[in-house]
């Protein structure tokens, strides 16, 4: 049989790109997003593409209790790779925002993939093998004013990845955290972020086979792009205050 990849919010962006890339190397695929619909056109794209197969689950990452139900849902499915891809932001006033719209977005990009790691991680031990790729942003080496909790959760992804691959050394399964900068999607408009049209994006194809190849290769930290691998670098030498006001200048102009 088959090994499986799941990936969650796979219906755009990078995690659209990554299901292809995971197809195309004969992958059978689970698919995770809370919009059944899209869900359902992918997973035909790609069977019919590829020839694999390819599981639908439509689930709400904000909800708590959908961690435990992929994980159950699968029981008997080999998932030998797990991609934490789900996420979101916000811009604005931390004082001004629903209190409600921060704890999910918490709960989506922290706690969900805490969850998910934790559930798949255990049969992967005790196969001694598998992957895991958690998708956390170059807005985790800095502070973020104006999109604070988005960068604070994106900080926690990195150092929680970056110190569970050290923890899983010589057990067979590896940790890969991707961290993109600006890319072509879905997530600023949805975000409402709005940023210059100025500004150079990387595409989700190149950012998703950086992530892939990076996943393949059992490296920790993959970076994708030369400026975002130097201004990575920039930001984690220069004292966090002075970040945050670069920060928040962009996201204020």
């Amino acid at each position: 049989m088959k090994d499986f990849a799941l990936i969650t919010g796979a219906t755009a962006g990078i995690g659209y790109e990554l299901a292809k890339l995971f197809a195309a190397d004969q992958f059978n695929l689970v698919l995770v997003a809370r919009d059944e619909a899209r869900l359902k056109n992918v997973a035909t794209e790609l069977r019919n593409g590829h020839n694999i197969e390819a599981v639908v689950l439509p689930k709400d990452l904000s909800d708590s209790s959908a961690p435990r139900e992929i994980f159950e849902a699968l029981h008997d499915t080999p998932v030998s790779v797990l991609v934490n891809n789900a996420g979101f932001g916000s811009q604005g006033a931390f004082g001004d925002e629903k209190l409600d719209l921060s704890l999910k977005m918490m709960h989506v990009n922290m706690s969900a993939l805490v969850q998910l790691t934790h559930l798949f991680l255990q049969p992967m031990l005790k196969r001694r093998q598998g992957r895991i790729l958690n998708v956390a942003s170059t807005a985790a080496f800095q502070p973020g004013p104006f999109t604070n909790v988005y960068y604070a959760t994106k900080a926690f992804v990195f150092s929680f990845s970056v110190g569970l691959a050290e923890e899983l050394a010589g057990t067979g399964t590896t940790i890969t955290t991707l961290c993109p900068g600006y890319t072509r999607t879905e997530f600023h408009e949805r975000a409402n972020i709005k940023r210059s049209a100025r500004l150079k994006m990387m595409s989700p194809q190149a950012v998703a086979r950086a992530g892939y190849q990076g996943l393949m290769a059992g490296k920790i930290i993959v970076i994708p792009g030369g400026m975002n691998r130097i201004r990575s670098i920039i930001a984690r030498a220069l004292p966090a205050p002075f970040t945050a006001k670069i920060v928040r200048r962009m996201n204020v102009s």
